[in-house]
């Protein structure tokens, strides 16, 4: 099963930037000691951007066979009609995911263009709504793209 990991603006900077909402702790790290060896059955590829574009071309590139996505689209899920027309456009089903609770923040954070094209979100749960977003493509054990889902 081929799933995608997919970040967006700033979450490059886990583990060093606003340590008191999104921990001490790089993706990377969390990526390799503690999501691959959690799902070996799973092949996880994992691609981040600052670039609006670049996120939607990758999109694009994984949409129409790989068995899921996983996407924390940063800021640009409180503004990014492309993003989502995007995801409206591949098969692959996607799970936004963020790492703080985004509807116990900012007002313009409650906002999601992404989430009305998503399987699901999961937001709050720090690194782990990651791996909640994978245990549910476990769970779901998709054979082909589209599985058990409609688009919005």
């Amino acid at each position: 099963m081929k799933i995608l990991i997919l970040n967006g603006p700033n979450l490059n900077l886990l583990g060093r930037r606003e340590k008191s909402i999104y921990g001490s702790r790089s993706f990377e790290d969390y990526l390799e000691k503690d999501l691959i060896p959690a799902f070996p059955d799973m092949e996880l590829e994992y691609f981040q951007s600052n670039v609006e574009g670049t996120l939607i071309d990758k999109l694009h590139e994984v949409g129409f066979h790989y068995q899921g996505i996983i996407f924390n689209a940063g800021a640009y899920t409180h503004s990014s009609l492309a993003l989502a027309d995007a995801i409206a456009a591949i098969e692959t089903p996607v799970i936004e995911v963020h790492i703080s609770n985004v509807f116990a923040r900012e007002a313009n954070r409650h906002v999601t263009f992404i989430g009305g094209r998503a399987v699901g979100s999961i937001s709050g749960f720090g690194l782990e709504s990651y791996r909640l977003a994978l245990q549910y493509f476990e769970r779901q054990k998709p054979t082909k793209v589209g599985f058990n889902y409609t688009k919005a």
